[in-house]
């Protein structure tokens, strides 16, 4: 297992606390905050920080994952989501004094997370960089049942997930010889595994409880991001994968749009799991956001704008 950077405790709403890791690279770089997706943890982001040059990279466990653990009965409004990310942003000093608001870069939830947060804090981050963030026009199912049955399969998928395994490696063996993991970079794969599960007798369990990760995915289209799209006056670069898939990838271009500085960049070799399958390349990508280099824009007339 890799050496744990630093992990800072920061409080948030509802008596959450969360774990906040110091994922670097530069000490003391400008702060950027990573918010990663449903099932996952901040840990899974080390492998795309490590290219962040110029970046201090601060990635929180947001509730009910890794080490921020939730009461049972938990609700899991998206809202709450938000509330963690503000209070990373406050709990470690990521503005105030400081001559520029950080940079936020988020996958899939987290990337909706962050957005949630500038719409209701307006200057909380200078620029945002999201991963297939999870916003629809009226709500929806992320990842409604092909055969039009009722029920979110997202989330009857993690409710039948298998939590417990003898050891990391063969936790770690299983996920990496199936999708969408087989796809990951190996090092994100290890984190995933070495951070998402806990040690205990008779093997290691998923820190994440099947249950909290179905009840993620179900409230999941009860937000209403969509409508506060307009709000938000940061340069903002929606990312996207493959359209091959059903999921948040057909709705970027309508998000990238209704961003006042939306802009649209798209990665037809990548699935929704971008930032784990190619880190490197994802790294690229945020630093050409942050550091205003052009580029032309695939999709719907959109170009890379100067953030």
């Amino acid at each position: 297992m890799s050496p744990s950077p630093g992990v800072t405790r920061v409080p948030s709403t509802a008596g959450v606390t969360l774990a906040v890791h110091d994922l670097g690279p530069a000490a003391a770089g400008a702060p950027a905050l990573l918010a990663h997706a449903t099932g996952f943890h901040g840990r899974v982001w080390l492998p795309l920080a490590r290219h962040l040059s110029g970046l201090r990279a601060w990635a929180p466990d947001l509730r009910g994952h890794g080490d921020s653990p939730v009461p049972e009965g938990h609700d899991f409004d998206w809202e709450r989501f938000a509330d963690d990310v503000l209070a990373v942003v406050d709990g470690l000093g990521l503005t105030g004094d400081r001559p520029e608001p950080p940079v936020g870069i988020g996958h899939s939830k987290g990337g909706t997370a962050l957005l949630l947060a500038e719409a209701r804090r307006p200057g909380t981050f200078r620029a945002l960089w999201v991963y297939e963030p999870v916003i629809s026009p009226n709500g929806f199912d992320p990842a409604p049942d092909p055969a039009g049955r009722r029920g979110n399969r997202l989330a009857a998928s993690a409710r039948a997930r298998r939590d417990r395994f003898d050891s990391f490696a063969a936790a770690e063996a299983n996920f990496g010889a199936k999708p969408p993991m087989e796809r990951f970079d190996p090092e994100a794969l290890h984190e995933y595994v070495h951070h998402g599960f806990r040690d205990g007798p008779g093997g290691v369990s998923l820190k994440c409880r099947p249950a909290d990760e179905a009840r993620v995915y179900e409230m999941g289209g009860h937000h209403d991001a969509w409508n506060r799209l307009r709000s938000i006056r940061c340069p903002v670069t929606v990312v996207r994968g493959s359209l091959v898939a059903a999921g948040p990838a057909g709705l970027t271009a309508a998000v990238a749009e209704r961003l006042p500085q939306g802009h649209l960049e798209t990665h037809d070799d990548l699935s929704h799991f971008g930032p784990m399958e190619a880190p490197a390349a994802m790294a690229t990508s945020i630093l050409s956001a942050v550091n205003g280099v052009a580029g032309a824009g695939p999709a719907g007339g959109a170009s890379r704008g100067r953030i």
